[in-house]
């Protein structure tokens, strides 16, 4: 077992409950068709948690299982070693995609809209206004870090091994009910960029445009966060 076997693992289940669940509700004669943002920013908070776990079991006692979390705490610790878990983590968002679109192989032909085929990969904003955009993804990731940092201030690392990637998985599941609606809240450029690749390559059925001139945001946005939120806990500290 290795730190970046362990983020490979644990963001390849990340990408494929996350992105499984969405497949859920969009796609055509699924048993969970338009079932509704709940049942997916529920999924979403268990594929968090679920891929927090996994991490750890393969190797990553971090288990960030996201690019933005990684930088984040390269700043607030100067190990700049952990940077290499960022390609292990691109890399695992990528496989997990696939992986949904295997699963769900018959449902591509049957489900008409493009678009929908292409949010079960990547998101994409409710109002295409790039500012705002940029902005909710921001203040998302950024909530995101400083929720993490504050459980984790607040318990013992032996506990930490235990609950905390179940109140990580609630945190998320939080972020996706109160602030997801305008984005579908990536916070995660792993969980957005490797699946939209995944999108560009595979033979879906049907698809449409992978949507590149939107694919900056989910990057740029939660890596700005990362800074953003070293700074409030360096100004708080």
């Amino acid at each position: 077992m290795h730190p970046l076997l362990g983020e490979f693992m644990g963001t390849l289940v990340l990408v494929l409950l996350g992105d499984g669940v969405v497949a859920n509700v969009l796609l055509s004669k699924t048993k969970g068709s338009n079932s509704g943002w709940i049942v997916i920013a529920t999924g979403w908070g268990f594929a968090v948690m679920v891929g927090v776990f996994v991490a750890g079991a393969f190797g990553s006692a971090d288990g960030y299982i996201n690019p933005a979390v990684t930088l984040w705490s390269v700043m607030g610790s100067g190990d700049t070693s952990k940077l290499a878990m960022i390609p292990a983590q691109f890399a695992g968002g990528f496989v997990g995609a696939v992986l949904v679109w295997l699963h769900y192989l018959p449902h591509w032909k049957e489900t008409q809209d493009k678009g929908a085929k292409l949010a079960v990969f990547c998101t994409g904003p409710a109002i295409r206004r790039a500012g705002s955009n940029l902005t909710s993804e921001i203040i998302g990731t950024t909530f995101l870090l400083l929720g993490v940092g504050s459980i984790f201030a607040k318990i013992s690392p032996e506990l930490a091994v235990g609950i905390g990637p179940y109140l990580v998985g609630v945190l998320v599941w939080g972020i996706g009910l109160s602030l997801g609606g305008t984005t579908g809240y990536a916070i995660n450029p792993a969980r957005d960029l490797s699946p939209r690749i995944a999108h560009a390559l595979l033979p879906i059925a049907g698809k449409g445009s992978s949507d590149w001139g939107y694919a900056w945001i989910p990057v740029v946005g939660p890596c700005i966060a990362a800074g953003l939120a070293w700074a409030i806990f360096k100004v708080v500290a």
